[in-house]
């Protein structure tokens, strides 16, 4: 019997081990995660300082610390369309290996969902779709309970010289 539950508890410490976490956000009434092990810190938001000639997502930069972090509105990056910031707004502070450069950037939500841990294997590739380039920023789309969360692919998503979406 002992050996039974060596076993079992060899299995749930496999399976956790192939489990990541993912921090989850709304935005336009979806959800999206991403690696809990990117996230520095959950800012509410706060007034940026513009940089010029910059694409329309960038809404400036903050002083956080001593370091100067761009600040990225992912509505306007996935040509959502754009909402006033209210008080659940946040920015979360993400650090992502981006060209062989570690970059620390924001990203404005409309707000923090939940910690869900996420095996890779349940995650499903995107769709397909021939006019959009979003399809680019995502890892994959994995069903939690009854709801989808799309899995974002960070590196993707803040390499500000990749191809810009416009904005809806």
């Amino acid at each position: 019997m002992s050996e039974q539950k060596d076993l079992n508890h060899q299995l749930n410490l496999r399976k956790q081990q192939d489990e990541n976490q993912y921090l989850t956000f709304m935005m336009a009434d979806e959800e999206y995660g991403l690696d809990i092990l990117a996230v520095q810190e959950i800012r509410g938001w706060e007034d940026v300082t513009a940089i010029p000639n910059s694409p329309n997502f960038v809404k400036g930069a903050i002083n956080l610390r001593g370091t100067i972090v761009p600040i990225i509105d992912l509505r306007l990056r996935f040509g959502i369309q754009s909402i006033s910031y209210g008080p659940l707004t946040v920015v979360i502070v993400v650090s992502v290996q981006i060209r062989e450069q570690q970059k620390v950037m924001g990203l404005v939500v409309d707000a923090v969902s939940d910690v869900y841990s996420i095996s890779q294997e349940k995650a499903k590739d995107v769709p397909d779709f021939q006019d959009s380039d979003n399809g680019q920023y995502v890892d994959g789309l994995v069903n939690v309970g009854e709801k989808m969360v799309v899995l974002l692919n960070l590196a993707k998503v803040l390499d500000l010289n990749s191809k810009q979406v416009a904005q809806s």
